[in-house]
């Protein structure tokens, strides 16, 4: 008798994907212009292009954006790479009255991995009339005073539009006893006045009646007006006077509304009826300002109406006057300079930008698996954050300035750990600290890196049974450390 061995041969072809550190793209910038309102679709730029990509291998990039701003005002076409609005744009709200305003995006693309900046101007466009807050403006001015060459200010336009599209000239109706006059402060925007020309005598006349226009620099201009109406009246000689000229001062950002923050005092020389003092925010004061914020008329104490946010805003300045109650009012003014004070009230946020779950188990040490970036919107310690990677493994954190990068830096063995559960933890330096966490699951894939072994290495026995003269065999099934493959039956 003999015996034939029948071998079958497996093959394995194994493809590995490996992502160096080396290879996560240093990022290029790109700058475009785009003006507000603009129509959804209307094309910014082209990222392809601009980056001297070939458009037959975007599908394969896998071209995304991402944007800390909140809102994806902007898309990007994964076939063309063509970069278009998404979302309409309104300068005034994203940027205020800001001159320039700039949106960042960032470009990710993988095979290999990259990240570019990309940085959109809005421009402004003319949507907005100069307006006044209040639409007729009192002038009391007595007599005494209103002598030729005085000069009294009038209340200036507010124009939420930038640059050129701001408020850029007054004028004012003519009238034989006053004119205007305009300043131009250091900040560039025009303050008007009214400029006495003659002497005002109350008995030939009480009251005139005025109006004044202004107009910003859009083309075609807009305009807004207001009316003025100055009294002309006997004297109260002595206006309030507060005694600081300028107060500063700090307060939390997590104080309670209704709190008193500071007390603000102004003195009259006046005696009696012309010495009572009201107090009032200036009428210039930003309606999110007053919705923040108010000022007791009696006693002059500064109160919260509303809740305070550093990460929204870090500092408000606001103008308080005092009248008297004398014929005419007399008015003095200081300015309180409130610095909101940081807390620890945001948590951490890790956001995952990209991440490979499955990775084979000779994978080479250096190499990224995925990248990641930590925002935290508080400030200094409150917003500086510590990255704690658990348990000890065969990976490490590698951080790359605001990015982070989660890379394999021992030799990985499925036949010992198939499945890594990962937990990062992202922990501010604030007191008290808050921090986060993620889960990040990594599944080890098998390659054919071990030889089959034998039970025993024993010489095969064969029994022969003689009835029926049948003969059986015993197969013996090699004991295999390859995970997840059928053994080779050996048949004797």
């Amino acid at each position: 008798m003999s015996l034939q061995i029948s071998t079958r041969v497996w093959k394995w072809q194994v493809i590995v994907l490996f992502i160096s550190c080396n290879n996560i793209g240093s990022g290029e910038n790109l700058q475009y212009s785009v003006w507000e309102e603009a129509d959804l679709g209307t094309l910014v730029g082209n990222i392809t292009e601009d980056l001297g990509l070939p458009k037959a291998i975007m599908s394969e990039r896998k071209i995304r954006l991402r944007s800390s701003g909140g809102g994806q005002y902007f898309a990007v076409d994964q076939q063309t790479g063509a970069f278009f609005v998404n979302r309409t744009i309104d300068r005034e709200n994203v940027c205020g009255s800001s001159l320039h305003c700039l949106m960042t995006v960032e470009v990710v693309l993988e095979k290999p991995l990259e990240l570019h900046r990309v940085e959109v101007e809005i421009l402004d466009i003319n949507d907005n009339s100069p307006m006044f807050s209040n639409p007729e403006q009192v002038i009391k001015i007595t007599e005494i005073f209103a002598h030729p060459g005085a000069r009294v200010p009038l209340e200036e336009a507010l124009d939420p539009d930038s640059g050129i599209n701001g408020v850029r000239q007054y004028s004012l109706s003519p009238q034989l006893y006053f004119s205007l006059s305009i300043r131009s402060p250091n900040d560039g925007a025009p303050s008007p006045e009214l400029v006495i020309e003659k002497a005002l005598d109350r008995e030939e006349k009480a009251d005139y009646h005025l109006i004044l226009k202004a107009f910003d620099g859009g083309e075609p201009p807009r305009s807004g007006t207001s009316k003025i109406v100055i009294l002309i009246i006997d004297f109260n000689d002595n206006a309030p006077i507060f005694q600081h000229s300028f107060y500063n001062i700090n307060v939390p950002e997590n104080v309670p509304v209704n709190t008193s923050i500071i007390q603000i005092n102004a003195s009259d020389l006046d005696e009696g009826f012309n010495a009572e003092i009201e107090y009032f925010l200036d009428g210039r004061t930003p309606v999110f300002v007053r919705q923040l914020f108010s000022i007791d008329p009696e006693t002059g104490i500064i109160r919260t109406n509303g809740i305070l946010d550093f990460e929204s805003s870090d500092s408000y300045e606001i103008t308080v006057r005092a009248k008297d109650k004398g014929i005419p009012q007399m008015e003095g003014s200081c300015v309180v300079q409130i610095a909101v004070v940081d807390v620890n009230d945001h948590v951490p946020e890790i956001v995952l930008t990209s991440l490979l779950g499955e990775i084979p188990e000779d994978t080479v040490v250096g190499t990224t698996i995925g990248l990641f970036s930590v925002l935290d919107m508080d400030s200094e310690n409150n917003g500086e954050v510590q990255l704690v990677l658990s348990p000890d493994g065969p990976f490490q954190i590698k951080s790359f300035k605001d990015h982070h990068a989660l890379i394999v830096n021992n030799l990985l063995d499925r036949e010992n750990v198939s499945l890594h559960e990962l937990v990062l933890t992202a922990k501010d330096m604030g007191s008290p600290s808050l921090s986060s966490q993620v889960t990040i699951t990594v599944n080890i894939l098998d390659v054919n890196d071990n030889p089959p072994l034998f039970l025993n290495q024993d010489l095969i026995h064969l029994l022969m049974k003689t009835m029926n003269l049948e003969i059986y065999f015993i197969h013996y099934l090699p004991l295999i450390a390859m995970r997840g493959t059928m053994p080779n039956l050996l048949s004797l």
